[in-house]
């Protein structure tokens, strides 16, 4: 069996975020610029995935958030208790780097997300996202993210479904 192409990690000083490289302007300034204030700060957590050693194939970040309960489809708000929030896990950046685009690296990276969301001490109902634009819609809605129903853009998945999927069917 042949190692993983990839290595998995919390972000570091080691790290050569400035060879990243995913095509989005503002994911790439995001990676050098300011995540690791945002780490300082407790703002954020940043994951990547490494390829030969020091060099990022791709990130993800994740921070706590609230989803209002008036928010969610009404299908899935009245299997909660009547809190005017329910807790959530933000992802708030995802980016792959030109390079390994189009490997399925994204979705692993999404599949992480979901894993630490789910295995959390800290309950959180759902994993959040917001995408940027039609096609990431389209990514998060093939992994089983529902849209909020008044903001298409921002999508969740109950962690519930993370944790045992063969009881919850995809929406």
């Amino acid at each position: 069996m042949s190692p993983a192409p990839f290595q998995l990690a919390p972000l570091d000083a080691t790290h050569d975020r400035a060879g990243f490289h995913s095509g989005s302007a503002p994911l790439d300034r995001y990676l050098r610029e300011q995540v690791t204030q945002d780490m300082r700060r407790r703002i954020t957590a940043c994951f990547v995935a490494l390829a030969d050693g020091p060099h990022i194939a791709g990130y993800y970040t994740l921070a706590s958030t609230g989803l209002l309960l008036s928010d969610l489809p009404s299908s899935t708000g009245k299997k909660l208790p009547r809190y005017p929030t329910v807790p959530a896990v933000r992802m708030g950046r995802l980016a792959v780097d030109q390079a390994f685009q189009g490997q399925g690296l994204g979705g692993a990276l999404l599949a992480d997300a979901l894993a630490r969301a789910a295995r959390s001490e800290v309950a959180a109902f759902a994993l959040v996202v917001d995408a940027k634009n039609e096609a990431a819609t389209a990514f998060y809605r093939h992994h089983g993210f529902i849209s909020l129903p008044n903001s298409a853009q921002t999508l969740f998945l109950p962690l519930a479904t993370v944790l045992n999927p063969a009881s919850h069917p995809p929406a």
